[in-house]
């Protein structure tokens, strides 16, 4: 497919603010794939987006198809005329809210947010596609980030628009509900290795494209974080157990198929705008046991009751951006960013002997210890920087000594 020459654009904003390599790796958004060495790239709105990042500024660029693709993908314009891709990485990324300032507060708010989030700054929570997030967290069940990704990836080739390719390599849209909900689609996900998931997202793709439709979805999302193209509206007042759009959206994903209380609230969160929203899953559960005093009394293990009470607890913490905030410590929890503080000490010892003539022509003898030390430290890799390294030398006199005459 032929695509229309594009240029790298860059926007102006620290590492402090955004974090690309964080935040598009962290169990978000599944279809954000390496096109080259620290550059991420993903077919969105009808033209495949790039980002890359350096200390200061992101750099980003749309390629678009010389023509819409067959069927075209969801919520693509009928036709591109302007390029919107400034405003849609604005929105996509949600750069609007200080995240300087929401650190500062959730850190004044919750001691344990303060130790941990300093090696974790700039992740952002995503406004992505209602329908995708739906979608890609149903394939979440009891899964990996990175198995989630290979199923989504296969949905996408097999279901969702070819947008165009970054050399060899071909980016498809996100399947629309329609794609999704031919009768043979759940055969041939399981024949794919979609286990169990492959009726959920079939049975769950055939109500939204028969009985509710796409805008059923969007008119779930937060008024104040509307998807891409509409104005924000209030949402109303944060109440303990969340605002009444929230727990309305929350109750009505339950009704589909493969959505349970924890996809429910990630997609409230990750697809709806609901910032209030705090999944709970094992990752969470631990760190409300290590962190923050669960795992007692009535809350021993993870029921519904506890359920509620995690997530009530954190946005009595952090109020209506709880959900941004324990994702946060869900990102420093993950194995994929143990590097981010990982230190190394390596000891060396040496014995040397040493000879020394005093004043009275006598030689004296001693054992000198030379102890040293080499410390490597890794630490948040933003830019390409090298690794840290003190070295720090000891010398200890040990007691053996003695004297003769010099000759």
């Amino acid at each position: 497919m032929a695509v229309r020459a594009a240029e790298w654009h860059k926007l102006p904003i620290a590492l402090t603010e955004l974090c690309i390599n964080t935040t598009l790796r962290c169990g978000q958004s599944f279809r954000w794939r390496k096109s080259a060495e620290d550059e991420y790239s993903m077919a969105l709105h009808g033209r495949i987006l790039s980002f890359r990042q350096d200390a200061t500024h992101l750099h980003y660029r749309a390629i678009f198809p010389s023509s819409l693709p067959t069927p075209p993908p969801s919520n693509a314009p009928s036709v591109v005329s302007d390029d919107d891709t400034l405003a849609l990485v604005q929105h996509y990324l949600n750069l609007e809210p200080s995240l300087v300032q929401l650190y500062e507060k959730w850190a004044f708010a919750d001691s344990n947010f303060k130790k941990r989030a300093p090696k974790f700054t700039g992740i952002r929570i995503l406004r992505q596609d209602p329908w995708e997030a739906l979608i890609g967290f149903i394939c979440s069940s009891n899964n990996n980030i990175s198995r989630i990704s290979g199923m989504v990836h296969n949905l996408c080739k097999h279901y969702g628009p070819l947008i165009g390719h970054i050399g060899d390599e071909p980016y498809h849209d996100f399947p629309t509900p329609e794609a999704l909900a031919d009768p043979k689609v759940e055969a041939h996900l399981k024949e794919l290795g979609f286990g169990y998931r492959a009726k959920y997202i079939a049975k769950t793709a055939q109500i939204v494209a028969a009985d509710k439709s796409l805008a059923w979805l969007e008119e779930l999302c937060n008024p104040e974080s509307p998807v891409f193209g509409q104005e924000p509206k209030p949402a109303g007042e944060l109440e303990l157990g969340g605002r009444e759009g929230y727990r309305k959206a929350h109750d009505e994903l339950l009704a589909l198929h493969g959505v349970g209380p924890k996809v429910a609230d990630c997609v409230c969160l990750m697809g709806l705008g609901w910032s209030e929203s705090v999944p709970v899953d094992t990752h969470v559960w631990q760190i409300a046991q290590r962190d923050y005093k669960f795992g007692k009394g009535k809350h021993s293990s993870l029921t519904a009751a506890t359920y509620t009470a995690v997530a009530n607890r954190f946005r009595e913490l952090w109020g209506k951006e709880a959900g941004w905030a324990h994702s946060v410590l869900f990102t420093a929890d993950l194995k994929a960013f143990s590097e981010r503080v990982a230190a190394k000490t390596e000891v060396k010892e040496e014995v040397i002997t040493v000879k020394k003539e005093e004043e009275d022509g006598t030689e004296k003898t001693e054992d000198v210890k030379k102890i040293e030390t080499v410390k490597r430290k890794r630490v948040k890799k933003e830019v390409d920087e090298p690794e840290q390294q003190v070295v720090e030398v000891k010398e200890e006199v040990l007691t053996r000594s003695k004297r003769r005459r010099a000759r």
